[in-house]
């Protein structure tokens, strides 16, 4: 139906297997210019040292350049679960070392006997 409301109605007649191919195109063509945000993981300890947790900032850096999105994780291992201050404190250094940037998209929450924040580049925020 062209026109369903006018006095007659105005109907165009069409090949409908032409008309199912071309929503495909134009559905394939929207998935061509979509966006893939692919989830990074960065994973620390709440004992890390100063130049692994260097290495370990460099490479999150690296993955929010190239936009995507970064998962900093801790995970504690046998009594060190007594001690969630220290991960949180790890975990926010490198929120306030990525701060120029990265947004944080999720404060640091614990999940099991691991706790993680997650880093959105502020580049894609513009969009």
């Amino acid at each position: 139906m062209v026109a369903p409301k006018a006095k007659p109605p105005v109907a165009k007649i069409l090949d409908y297997g032409k008309y199912r191919f071309e929503l495909q195109k134009k559905e394939r063509e929207s998935r061509k210019k979509q966006k893939v945000i692919s989830v990074k993981e960065v994973r620390l300890s709440p004992t890390i040292d100063v130049n692994d947790f260097n290495t370990k900032l460099k490479n999150a850096k690296k993955f929010l350049a190239k936009g995507e999105k970064v998962r900093v994780s801790i995970r504690f291992k046998g009594r060190a679960i007594t001690h969630k201050d220290i991960g949180r404190e790890v975990l926010d250094r490198m929120a306030k070392e990525t701060a120029d940037v990265a947004n944080v998209e999720q404060k640091a929450k614990m999940d099991g006997r691991s706790m993680f924040l997650v880093l959105t580049p502020k580049d894609s925020d513009k969009n």
